[in-house]
């Protein structure tokens, strides 16, 4: 009898348990979330003249087509970024070397427009090459990519000698593109090692390239990715002697 009592009072249990996540004992009420209430952000609108959006309210605009305050060269000393301005563009000046962005950032969405030159002079890596480093660092490679053969991990939308784009989203020679990263930034610990590395998700003219991609280290020409600890970064853009333009740059941290 001992028995058949426990088993009943186990039945008993288990239905009771059974009725508490049936949806009809709940109500619509009790899976609301009321607070925190997310902030407002007003979005971009189309830009007049130029592809794209404007930023958003809440975003740091880097590059608006007028001058380079926002930039300085990567050289030592930080002397001005010698890049030309016209045209709402900046462009490559060969030869003169990187630029950054005064501030540095962590975590954030990175909207910017890129041109290679109209006039294709080279082949491979010698075509419209640039790059775009998050925190200084990381490369996310700028290329003519526009039926240009070369290394896979070396073209537009590729995380330099790393990771290949899913797929080549390129425009052809002159015309403008978009990049729209996420980034979040790597941390480490207090002996330097790696416990997160940095992830990235591009979109390459409204094209998935990169998703939530781990990036592994740095990103050298010559050798395999190294790991060096580091703090928040510029958004550096490279000189590879090639007339490249970018314009219509902002950015919001998260």
């Amino acid at each position: 009898m001992k028995k058949i009592t426990l088993i009943v009072a186990g039945i008993l249990a288990s239905a009771a348990s059974y009725a508490q996540l049936q949806p009809s004992k709940q109500t619509p009420e009790s899976s609301e979330l009321w607070n925190p209430v997310p902030r407002v952000v007003t979005p971009g609108k189309p830009a007049s003249g130029v592809s794209g959006f404007t930023a958003p309210s809440d975003a740091i605009v880097l590059f608006d087509g007028r001058n380079l305050d926002s930039w300085v060269s990567a050289k030592a000393g930080n002397p001005a970024a010698p890049w030309t301005v016209g045209d709402g563009a900046m462009t490559v000046a060969p030869k003169s070397g990187d630029i950054q962005t005064k501030q540095t950032f962590g975590d954030y969405q990175l909207h910017i427009e890129w041109r290679t030159p109209a006039k294709v002079d080279g082949n491979g890596q010698g075509r419209g090459n640039s790059g775009i480093f998050m925190q200084g660092i990381y490369e996310l490679q700028v290329l003519d990519s526009y039926n240009n053969p070369t290394y896979s991990n070396g073209q537009a939308g590729s995380i330099y000698k790393q990771t290949m784009p899913l797929v080549n989203a390129t425009v052809g020679p002159g015309e403008w593109q978009t990049y729209d990263v996420v980034y979040t930034a790597p941390h480490f610990n207090k002996d330097g090692q790696m416990t997160i590395p940095p992830y990235i998700t591009v979109i390459h003219n409204g094209v998935l390239v990169q998703n939530h991609t781990a990036i592994q280290g740095t990103t050298p020409y010559v050798g395999q990715p190294t790991i060096e600890p580091h703090g928040r970064g510029p958004i550096k853009l490279q000189d590879h002697n090639n007339t490249t333009s970018f314009r219509n740059i902002w950015i919001r941290e998260l």
